[in-house]
């Protein structure tokens, strides 16, 4: 019998289309999201996941079904749209490097209803998460994710908020706003350097981590690459260092860090031993390419911590 979800994600997933070669019109297919990635980061440390979602009655929502139960992401919470396509996007290199082309606009994730929102679910998970991107993708989309993050207040679930900034989605300003409101209702807030600096106008750890804890958060975990992690609480701060690897893809690696850190608080484990954990395993998620594939799995996890 399927465990019910310890860790509920809200937001979009995509189909992946990856230039195989510079010049060459092949596309390796494979998936993308912020917030499927974190999930099936979250799934591998052993946590019970499910998403909070909806795809297109089409091949390609399909595809991302199977992924999910194939990672032992709950799928029962995710919406079938009859009227509307699954995102998809393209990956093209050049001579300035990637090129990012979204076909996303009207998708069935961007046109998610509050309506649609599995309150049951949602009031029997520990952690709700969502992304700035789970914001931005479209204003039905927006009102859905404030209102889930809402019941889950009054349920008492936690509320775990990755910035993730998407500045081709929103304006600063916008996304400022909005953004600012779901830091408030947050328990754990996951942000990126370079999303975070510009959000809150500080370039100074201290002074972003005041900044995002004076909105609401008893967590904060600023995520500095390969330095590691900056874990703050109203009482105790301190940098949990990164795990050196060579690494030759960074895509996900945040979102691996993020759905590894939640899983271990979940687990029980205190802000710091979590970093400690997510750090080793966004490490060993760089070593592969692509945002899936290379996530590692809670054995090897506990293996290099052994080390």
């Amino acid at each position: 019998m399927p465990r019910m979800p310890q860790v509920l994600g809200l937001g979009e997933a995509m189909v992946e289309f990856n230039q195989s070669k510079r010049d060459e019109p092949n596309y390796l297919q494979g998936f993308g999201g912020d917030v499927s990635n974190f999930l099936i980061a979250a799934a591998r440390q052993g946590a019970a996941t499910g998403f909070v979602s909806a795809v297109g009655n089409d091949h390609f929502g399909q595809l991302l079904l199977d992924l999910w139960r194939a990672e032992n992401v709950d799928t029962s919470t995710v919406r079938v749209d009859q009227d509307a396509p699954t995102g998809v996007y393209f990956v093209s290199h050049g001579e300035n490097g990637h090129r990012f082309d979204y076909l996303r606009a009207g998708s069935a994730a961007s046109r998610y209803a509050p309506s649609h929102l599995p309150l049951d679910a949602i009031a029997l998970a520990k952690v709700l998460h969502l992304s700035g991107i789970s914001l931005a993708i479209g204003v039905s989309a927006c009102d859905s994710a404030l209102a889930a993050i809402d019941y889950a207040r009054k349920h008492g679930v936690k509320v775990s908020f990755d910035t993730n900034l998407r500045l081709k989605l929103w304006p600063l300003a916008r996304a400022r706003a909005v953004m600012t409101e779901a830091i408030r209702a947050a328990d754990i807030c996951l942000p990126s350097w370079d999303d975070v600096t510009l959000l809150t106008g500080h370039e100074d750890k201290d002074a972003i981590v005041d900044a995002l804890l004076n909105l609401g958060p008893k967590i904060v975990a600023l995520k500095l690459g390969r330095e590691g992690a900056y874990i703050a609480m109203p009482d105790e701060r301190r940098v949990v260092p990164g795990r050196v690897v060579q690494a030759v893809d960074a895509t996900g690696a945040g979102d691996c860090f993020g759905g590894a850190f939640i899983a271990r608080i979940v687990a029980g484990d205190d802000p710091f031993s979590a970093a400690r954990y997510a750090n080793v395993a966004a490490a060993l998620s760089t070593q592969g390419f692509g945002a899936v594939a290379p996530i590692p799995h809670k054995a090897t996890v506990e293996q290099a911590l052994a080390e």
